[in-house]
């Protein structure tokens, strides 16, 4: 790995040796790793002697550096302590005298640093309005709310209540940390290695000419794309990218203080049976507290945007299968996320009567009075003009539904849109001091949109096909929920219930369901008997399905229940 990240045939012998000429033609090649030609030569030969040391004499199968990386990736992985794994160590190294082991967690850190998979620390406010970055580094309290950068804690004076800085080894705790992984070093890795730049151009082998949807590149937002700039197509080595979020505890306790809020980049120019995983490419966590409101997100994205401007314009990155350097360039071609994600990143208000932001302002809404939930009754306008239910009165809300599907807004709407928007980013304090929870200035044309997007920013966003994307996953699951408990007749989770019943009958739709004078209503068709309970849970017991297609349902089955 060492040997084809670094392009390098044999050991760097001198680095200040200017009549080296293997020395001055790596150096022309990669310019960018010898910015500072002391710091990477000196990290590379010392990788290259921990991964050419053997780990103790007439050992073939671990290196030093071998060993050390397969030691720490179990730390990682099993959540090994600091305190343990240096006394694992310190174990190690008195049991095994021979063995270059390193004898600290300090000198074991010292060497995994040096493979370039670190991430910055990047100080937040703690209401999260700015990050302590660039010109704002030396900053001590917020611009914008005036919050104190640094932990605080409280002490009792003879007289009066002061706040106190909490330091550590001299220095001040920041109040809330930013963690961030940096995207293009990881991007760069992926074409310094043989294996991974071959794979890098699959997506333009063999394109598919049968006209079925099979991989992203054979959608009309893909290329639409490669129409548009073909600059960026015309070089196979372009990296599409996606951006994945989801909210998930780290720890396995939802009541711990650490929160994270992961974003996960996903290149989609590797194929799909590659062995490297779309969580290699985590790029933030956030803690410590609990998850931000939606408008906030866009402080901790603005790392990103960084990057993906500089890597729209290219970055020079060395190509282990061509063994030379090349521009390369990245692209973010939507995002994927469940839909209060989605409101976090568009700046959509996915609550309320417009919560669809394809119908936009066009959505056709209802809210029900005794199930207490908004239901969208303009779904038949997107069938085919000869469909029988859009001629069903009975059925749905006693109208004929004669209207055309919708037609969807361009990046350049909704920036129009947008025009009047202005957002105040940060956590919101009401009159009397506590926070109101996800809530924003009204706007005065009372626009559901929440704020421009940070996305806007990349110069191509505008005028991508398809900007956002709802996970499946989240959906399928909810309503496969909602079929089997209404299904079922579950008394506690079906949605065939009194309160629906009612109303369908304040709608003035399907006579035959509404609830009789003692608040009893008829059976429908679709609900099952006991019997028939008794022989569909009896089936879920018993099956077994493929490894990864599901989980353990069996398990979920209680037939006496």
């Amino acid at each position: 790995m060492v040997h084809e990240a670094f392009n390098f045939p044999g050991f760097v012998a001198n680095e200040d040796d200017s009549s080296n000429k293997d020395f001055e033609g790596d150096a022309e090649e990669l310019p960018y790793l010898y910015s500072k030609p002391s710091h990477a030569a000196r990290h590379f030969e010392e990788l290259l002697e921990d991964g050419e040391q053997e780990l103790y004499s007439g050992c073939t199968k671990f290196s030093k550096l071998a060993f050390l990386v397969r030691l720490y990736h179990i730390k990682c992985m099993c959540g090994v302590s600091d305190k343990t794994f240096e006394m694992i160590l310190e174990l190690l190294c008195d049991a095994f005298k021979h063995a270059k082991i390193s004898a600290s967690l300090h000198d074991a850190k010292r060497i995994i640093r040096k493979l370039g998979i670190a991430y910055k620390k990047i100080d937040a406010c703690l209401n999260d309005c700015m990050l302590y970055q660039g010109s704002d580094q030396e900053l001590s309290r917020c611009k914008r709310c005036g919050t104190s950068r640094w932990k605080q804690k409280t002490r009792r004076n003879s007289i009066v209540w002061i706040n106190v800085v909490v330091k550590k080894n001299g220095k001040p705790q920041a109040a809330k940390v930013f963690r961030y992984f940096p995207l293009v070093p990881r991007l760069q890795r992926m074409f310094m290695s043989s294996k991974t730049s071959v794979d890098m151009l699959w997506h333009k082998k063999g394109p598919n000419s049968d006209g079925f949807l099979r991989h992203q590149r054979d959608g009309e937002a893909w290329k639409a794309f490669d129409r548009r700039y073909t600059h960026f197509s015309g070089d196979p080595r372009s990296v599409r990218l996606a951006l994945a979020s989801d909210g998930f505890s780290p720890f396995g306790n939802l009541s711990s203080r650490y929160s994270i809020w992961p974003v996960i980049l996903i290149p989609y120019n590797l194929p799909p049976w590659s062995c490297m995983k779309p969580s290699s490419f985590l790029l933030s966590m956030i803690n410590p507290g609990p998850k931000m409101p939606g408008n906030d997100i866009d402080i901790y994205l603005q790392p990103l945007i960084d990057e993906l401007k500089q890597l729209w314009g290219g970055v020079d990155t060395y190509d282990a299968s061509e063994k030379k350097t090349f521009k390369m360039h990245a692209a973010l071609m939507w995002t994927i996320n469940d839909f209060p994600g989605l409101g976090n990143l568009s700046g959509w208000n996915t609550y309320g009567g417009r919560a669809c932001p394809t119908c936009n302002l066009d959505a056709e809404s209802k809210r029900l009075t005794f199930s207490q939930k908004w239901c969208f009754m303009g779904n038949r306008r997107f069938l085919n003009q000869g469909h029988r239910f859009r001629q069903d009165r009975v059925r749905f809300d006693g109208k004929v539904e004669v209207r055309g599907p919708l037609v969807t807004l361009s990046g350049g709407d909704i920036l129009r849109q947008l025009d009047n928007v202005h957002v105040k980013l940060g956590k919101v304090q009401t009159e009397a001091g506590k926070r109101a929870r996800g809530q924003q200035a009204a706007l005065q044309d009372e626009s559901p949109c929440k704020k421009r997007s940070i996305f806007f920013e990349l110069p191509y966003w505008e005028y991508n096909l398809l900007r956002h994307n709802l996970d499946v996953i989240h959906i399928e699951k909810n309503v496969c929920d909602n079929i089997i408990y209404t299904i079922l007749n579950d008394s506690g989770k079906s949605k065939n219930n009194l309160k629906a019943r009612k109303d369908l009958q304040l709608i003035g739709s399907r006579r035959e369901l509404w609830p009789r004078e003692d608040g009893k209503y008829p059976t429908v068709i679709f609900s099952m008997s006991n019997s028939q309970k008794d022989v569909f849970l009896r089936n879920l017991k018993i099956v077994v399905f493929s490894d990864g297609h599901s989980s353990n349902i069996s398990c979920c089955v209680d037939l006496q229940q």
